[in-house]
């Protein structure tokens, strides 16, 4: 039987399964395509350049024997990795990478003479009048991978997330960004890169700081003309955590001095570690100098957790407190309540807390009257799809047309409505809307909203269009 590119990976594959863990092998192997066999060449595809780098620094031992095992002794292997593509193509293009089983290069020795003309050799990158002090990383030990429930709507940043704790500084995903809506884990992902370096690399200076502390201490350096020893101080640290990047936007001076610490950390192999609750491209008011650095590394999205998650996180969480809740209340809490984490976890302390102050049981009824009080407080968010339902049938059209590339000014009205009531309505960014409302990028979305504000203001009839379908979607 003549091999193939696929029947030679299946067979890698059936190896490999048996020798690393199942979620490892979900995680790295199941997204890999085979493309190509050529004599004992076989090509395979990965979803981006940190997969390649990550199968290349764990499993290239396990893919040589493998291969080995398939292809004989002189085996080659080559990664076809799918690159980002900026331009509004559907195709993004390929770069073909051949894997390079090879140590590292040591680091070069350079030989100073001790007397050297009787003059001290003065290191250009010491600060005069700054110590190595010791700083306090503000990181919650509480907030730590083991607490850290893994699911398929977080799996990427987890992962990204393990491979900085064990190579600060020395992935491609630097930075890393984590971002995504309230109260899904940004906070507690980013502590847990800290702690488990804290843990693994104890010299290693790792600093957690919010964006408003940040700022705040920027501006009373610039008040006490202290603002060189400001730059100076967080240039030392190997690990700088900033927590809601986003709230640096419309503050040019603390953007600015962001930017050069960013820039001497990273030319210097340290981390940094950034959260936002909104992708690069919806951040609005800040340099694009900041955000094209934002995304030299990876974006790692943290979205809603599935069903299975939610009991998942449930169950960890009663296990760590030594509590014991029958499993049809479990199952009930992770039904009903969907929006984020934090919510699911505070249902959860309500429950315990009314159990031991009122003594009473961990009741089905209770349960539900506790639920209610979180999901009435909730706002129902209503779907892109639907919002594209709603819209066409109040101006009498039908969602293709929407849809459509007409530029029929009626038709072009529709669709903008659309998409602003998707962005006021929604927690999508500006490139899903787009995509879900006629294959458009970000830029005509944020077109479509500022056009649909300047109208409701100038224009009478328009305004009524806006008021009558935000009736329709409340109600």
């Amino acid at each position: 039987m003549n091999k193939t590119a696929s029947s030679v990976w299946t067979e890698c594959l059936s190896f490999i399964q048996d020798n690393i863990k199942q979620q490892a092998f979900k995680t790295w192997f199941e997204p890999i395509k085979p493309i190509k066999l050529s004599g004992e060449a076989l090509t395979i595809q990965v979803p981006s350049k940190f997969f390649y780098e990550w199968l290349e620094e764990h499993y290239i031992k396990l893919l040589r024997v493998a291969l080995v095992k398939q292809l004989g002794e002189d085996a080659k292997l080559i990664y076809d990795v799918r690159m980002e593509n900026n331009y509004s193509s559907n195709n993004p293009h390929t770069v073909k990478f051949p894997s390079s089983n090879r140590n590292p290069i040591k680091a070069q020795g350079v030989t100073v003479p001790i007397d050297f003309d009787k003059r001290e050799l003065k290191n250009p990158f010491i600060i005069p009048g700054i110590q190595k002090v010791k700083i306090e990383s503000q990181l919650n030990p509480n907030y730590n991978f083991k607490s850290f429930v893994e699911g398929d709507s977080n799996r990427l940043a987890r992962s990204a997330g393990m491979a900085v704790a064990n190579k600060p500084g020395g992935t491609s995903f630097n930075p890393l960004l984590i971002y995504g809506g309230v109260g899904l884990g940004k906070t507690h992902i980013a502590h847990a890169i800290g702690v488990e370096i804290k843990d693994k690399y104890p010299d290693k200076t790792v600093l957690y700081i919010s964006s408003e502390k940040f700022t705040q201490q920027y501006i009373d350096s610039v008040k006490g003309n202290t603002r060189n020893d400001f730059i100076h101080f967080y240039q030392m640290i190997d690990v700088l955590i900033i927590d809601d990047v986003q709230f640096l936007s419309g503050k040019t001076g603390t953007q600015d001095v962001f930017f050069h610490i960013f820039n001497h950390l990273h030319q210097n192999g340290k981390q940094v570690i950034l959260t936002s609750d909104k992708a690069p491209v919806d951040m609005q008011d800040i340099e694009q100098r900041l955000l094209s650095r934002f995304k030299w590394g990876l974006s790692a999205e943290l979205q809603a957790p599935d069903y299975e998650t939610r009991v998942s996180i449930l169950e960890n969480k009663l296990y760590r407190d030594g509590v014991e809740m029958p499993k049809e209340i479990v199952e009930y809490i992770a039904k009903h309540i969907k929006s984020n984490v934090r919510e699911l976890e505070g249902v959860l302390i309500s429950m315990i807390a009314q159990a031991s102050f009122n003594r009473k049981e961990f009741t089905l009824s209770l349960t539900k009257q506790i639920v209610d009080k979180f999901v009435k407080n909730t706002k129902r968010e209503v779907s892109i799809e639907y919002i594209q339902k709603i819209v066409s049938s109040y101006f009498e059209l039908d969602v293709a047309t929407l849809q459509s590339k007409t530029r029929k000014r009626h038709i072009v009205q529709a669709r903008q409505l659309a998409m602003y009531f998707a962005k006021r309505m929604t927690k999508a960014s500006l490139a899903s809307i787009g995509s879900q409302i006629g294959k458009r990028d970000h830029a005509t979305v944020l077109h479509a909203c500022k056009t649909v504000d300047n109208l409701t203001e100038t224009d009478k009839q328009f305004r009524r269009y806006v008021d009558d379908i935000t009736k329709k979607l409340t109600f």
